[in-house]
């Protein structure tokens, strides 16, 4: 999630700004003669060459610059990439406003009355992207700090420590790929008619009826914003449940939730596939399946059925570069290629693609590479993650079958609960159609070690972090016993599991009178 990618590609020049300390790197004259390009320019000299400007990169060269290392980084399109410009930032702005639609319109259960909200999707797009443009400066100012320097342009490996970006070639000891990955393309007749989750961002008004195509994270809150910012919206999924990977007790509320709200979910996709799309004369699109089915009427159809790494334009071979069948470029656990000198990480790299994750491991590389740092290398152990659906869901380590598999039954004990969060205590309905939150607990060994930990309901995106780190430093059940609860909140639950204090539920003991 870090580069981002659109279809013009800026020429090579270097970004320049009186008020900024970039230097313009000119054109030499072996290149324009073309003469041998063994010779590379003092200027076009690097200690670290970073491809792609997404967080990953950029925080990966901030860190070396910070060592003292020559840096530059090279970007094609806006700073910030994916996660910036068309994925975490803007989506979260979009989910925030969803949550509070939702919110204003059950504001009668508190005592309010009169509340009937309008979205001007227009206005919130012009903010959202007014914050984006301001988040992408920030970048910039902060590599300008860093003594970056910043190269617009499509870099392409020569080998040998060199690197093309139009009519320039940039040596560096050491270089990174970090250009993130885009959204996979379903390939059908009518695929013209398929947006992305890129393009719902260009959006400039709210569609009436919606279909979202993918059973992943990116699907399940794309179609959680549709629904909550109040468009007509179907979930289709290939199985018969979404986020097939994730805990299943959680994914059960998901889609308890998604029924209550009225978000209608579409399962068997695997079974009857989508072969073509078709727009009539009134610009709705009808959807056709493999059976002869149909449905239409849509207005935006989204397909997220999966995301692919940007590494087409690279000319990885050319450096030595190894990828993976599905195009993911082949890494261990340094974040080394197969390539000498030649480092990837973040999406293009595919081992848990987020931004934090491909921050961390920049940064640990570039203290390895420049700080000395033996060993430093980024943790994928544990990774906490939190989804965006209504509502939303945190997670970190195995599912129970996971943790079965790993550890055997009799190793593994698990703790639940099913709770109403107390905001919907003043709600005039009848207590179980009330929205329920969910937390799993998954301990093993006789020490109950936590391994998994996994949450649905209002709150659990904030409560995840700090439960995150007590796993990380190898918290047991005990342990959460031990820590007082925070009355009354959501995060209590997860140091109240019954029986609190004790491995098993007390039994009564009887005293003979004398």
């Amino acid at each position: 999630m870090f580069a981002a990618v659109f279809p013009a590609q800026m020429g090579a020049s270097l970004r320049i700004n009186a008020a900024r300390r970039l230097r313009r790197v000119n054109v030499s004259p072996l290149i324009r003669c073309g003469l041998s390009m063994q010779a590379v320019p003092a200027e076009n000299s690097f200690d670290f060459f970073v491809i792609g400007g997404g967080s990953g990169g950029v925080s990966c060269a901030r860190r070396a610059a910070q060592w003292g290392a020559r840096v530059a980084v090279v970007e094609r399109a806006r700073m910030g990439g994916t996660c910036v410009n068309v994925g975490c930032v803007p989506k979260k702005v979009m989910y925030n406003a969803a949550t509070l639609n939702e919110l204003m319109h059950e504001a009668n259960e508190f005592g309010f009355s009169g509340v009937d909200p309008k979205l001007d999707w227009a206005e919130l797009k012009r903010r959202r992207d007014k914050y984006v443009l301001r988040l992408n400066g920030i970048y910039e100012r902060n590599l300008d700090n860093s003594d970056v320097t910043v190269i617009e342009g499509d870099a392409k490996l020569e080998g040998n420590g060199k690197v093309r970006v139009g009519d320039q070639v940039y040596s560096a000891p050491n270089i990174l790929i970090a250009v993130g990955g885009k959204p996979a393309e379903l390939d059908i007749p009518g695929k013209e008619l398929l947006s992305t989750s890129d393009d719902f961002f260009d959006l400039e008004e709210q569609p009436g009826k919606v279909a979202v195509i993918g059973a992943g994270y990116i699907a399940v809150e794309m179609a959680g914003i549709f629904n909550g910012l109040g468009s007509d919206t179907s979930l289709f999924v290939r199985g018969s449940r979404p986020l097939r990977k994730f805990e299943e007790f959680i994914v059960d509320r998901l889609m308890a939730e998604m029924e209550r709200t009225g978000l209608k979910l579409k399962t068997g996709l695997g079974d009857d596939p989508l072969v073509a799309l078709e727009k009539d004369d009134k610009g709705k699109i009808t959807m056709k399946f493999q059976s002869g089915k149909s449905e239409g009427g849509y207005d935006f159809i989204l397909s997220a059925v999966g995301r692919v790494p940007v590494t087409d334009t690279l000319q990885l071979d050319k450096a030595g570069v190894e990828m993976d069948k599905k195009g993911y470029i082949v890494v261990d656990e340094f974040q080394n290629t197969a390539a000498k000198g030649v480092y990837a990480l973040g999406d293009a790299a595919g081992k848990i693609e987020l931004t934090p994750m491909a921050i961390a491991a920049g940064r640990r590389l570039s203290d390895r590479l420049f700080g000395g740092v033996e060993g430093s290398k980024a943790d994928y152990e544990s990774v906490p993650t939190v989804i965006f659906s209504h509502p939303p869901i945190g997670t970190i380590g195995l599912t129970e079958k996971e943790a079965r598999e790993a550890y055997g039954d009799d190793n593994v004990r698990v703790y639940t609960s099913n709770f109403v969060n107390l905001y919907y205590g003043t709600y005039d309905i009848a207590p179980n159609d009330k929205p329920k939150s969910t937390l799993k607990l998954v301990c093993v060994g006789e020490e109950e070690r936590v391994v998994g930990l996994h949450c649905i309901g209002m709150g659990s995106d904030e409560l995840l972090q700090g439960f995150g780190v007590a796993m990380k430093m190898g918290a047991t059940k005990k342990d959460l016993d031990a820590c007082v609860a925070i009355h009354p909140t959501a995060a209590e639950e997860l140091v109240t599991l019954p029986p609190w204090g004790l491995k098993k539920v007390p039994e009564p003991k009887v005293t003979q009178k004398a």
